[in-house]
């Protein structure tokens, strides 16, 4: 059965937030069908002013799993949220496997809050085909890693997903298929899942050996995503700040470190404008950071990071208020497209690539002349010459010193 508390709601349905959301349907008061997941959506549509807008929002903790059912070869999790909006999956059950058929997203454009401005009051359906094919049947599908499912208009991006479309006997299994961007380069067959994250040994002679310790490896991620942030002072003006990168964050929670990269898709950028502090705030489901620049009339720099994300573990947060990088003259922008690290706190570290800002002096919205960090330059060549420099000369000062030395020691023992 699931360890997991939850709420008895009608139609034999439970479910809970645990950084994500929780579903268990059951039939005839037995677990037919568990899902943990959390879903990110990402939609186009017209506006009034006849432009496209892009909406982005995640799936809610309220989101209702009522018309979720399960059958013998066909289940269906069903979750309905917001004014109108549902999600589903369909699953189907063939000899040993089991897989997911299709998802359907149906999003109402009348809804106001999640679409303002929308010229139209449709309710439309998308349907696509996921990748989660042939899971060994008594086992439960994991993705730790994002998946993106696209659709026309529509993208649909799923991480942090275990799941089990077929239970049986009522007992959710406590055996892992992973996906396969959670596998390592090698394959093995599906791995124990244990919540006290240990492995004990096959007993000998009637005794069972103290529990293994095992560890997961975290996966390697790819390079981030590029993204563009622009702030405006108001809807009427051009931007007073903007921000191209990719970026990572690497943080140690619980004594093991993990890694995260910012989805630039899935990414709100807000904050403001000021004459001597500017503030950039990037918000996701997964994580928030907050970027504080200040202007001295001559130089801008990075004074202040503030980062939270969010991971199964709970909440990481972690702050450096006492920062003095990416700095420009202003009215010129800092770029750096060579990958950079810096060490933020000793728990935290920021990782850009292709970097480039400029939070003061933004004119007809576009970047000023760069300075460039030093590994762009053409001079960053000279330092290894520069070390072969100073070595030699520092041999041949050495070499002096000892024939000089040498020489007064002879001249001190001449005979008389």
């Amino acid at each position: 059965m699931s360890r997991c508390a939850a709420a008895v709601l009608s139609l034999g349905i439970l479910f809970q937030l645990s950084h994500g959301l929780e579903v268990n349907v059951t039939k005839d008061g037995k677990l037919c069908l568990y899902a943990n997941l959390m879903i990110n959506f990402s939609v186009s549509y017209e506006g009034k002013d006849n432009k496209t807008h892009t909406a982005t929002f995640e799936l809610p903790p309220t989101a209702n799993p009522d018309d979720s059912k399960c059958d013998e070869t066909a289940s269906t999790l069903t979750l309905k949220f917001g004014e109108g909006h549902s999600w589903s999956m369909d699953f189907s059950k063939k000899d040993a496997f089991y897989q997911a058929d299709n998802v359907t997203f149906t999003y109402n454009l009348s809804d106001s809050t999640t679409f303002p401005n929308s010229a139209s009051n449709e309710t439309r359906n998308v349907t696509a085909k996921p990748q989660i094919t042939e899971v060994v049947q008594d086992t439960c599908y994991s993705c730790r890693s994002t998946d993106t499912i696209e659709a026309p208009m529509v993208n649909m991006t799923l991480w942090n997903v275990l799941m089990q479309a077929f239970v049986i006997n009522g007992s959710k299994s406590g055996t892992i298929s992973p996906c396969d961007a959670d596998k390592s380069t090698t394959s093995a067959p599906p791995t124990t899942h244990a919540t006290n994250a240990t492995t004990v040994a096959p007993t000998t002679n009637g005794t069972t050996p103290a529990p293994i310790p095992t560890t997961t490896p975290t996966p390697t991620l790819p390079t981030p995503s590029d993204g563009t942030y622009m702030l405006k002072a108001d809807e009427n003006s051009t931007a007073c700040l903007l921000a191209n990168f990719g970026l990572r964050i690497r943080f140690e929670q619980g004594g093991q470190f993990q890694e995260m990269n910012l989805e630039p898709n899935l990414t709100k950028a807000s904050g403001f404008c000021g004459v001597n502090s500017s503030e950039l705030v990037l918000e996701s489901a997964a994580m928030t950071i907050n970027f504080t620049f200040t202007n001295d009339t001559k130089k801008f720099h990075l004074h202040a990071l503030n980062v939270t994300a969010k991971t199964g573990s709970g909440e990481f947060t972690d702050v450096n208020t006492n920062m003095s990088v990416w700095e420009a003259a202003v009215g010129s922008s800092y770029m750096c497209n060579k990958e950079q690290n810096y060490t933020i706190t000793k728990q935290l570290t920021l990782y850009t690539f292709n970097l480039r800002v400029q939070p003061f002096g933004v004119k007809k919205g576009g970047f000023s002349t760069a300075e460039e960090c030093f590994l762009d330059s053409d001079l960053s060549f000279l330092v290894p010459i520069a070390v072969g420099v100073a070595l030699s000369f520092l041999i041949i000062l050495v070499l002096i010193s000892y024939l000089i030395g040498r020489r007064k020691s002879r001249t001190g023992y001449q005979s008389v």
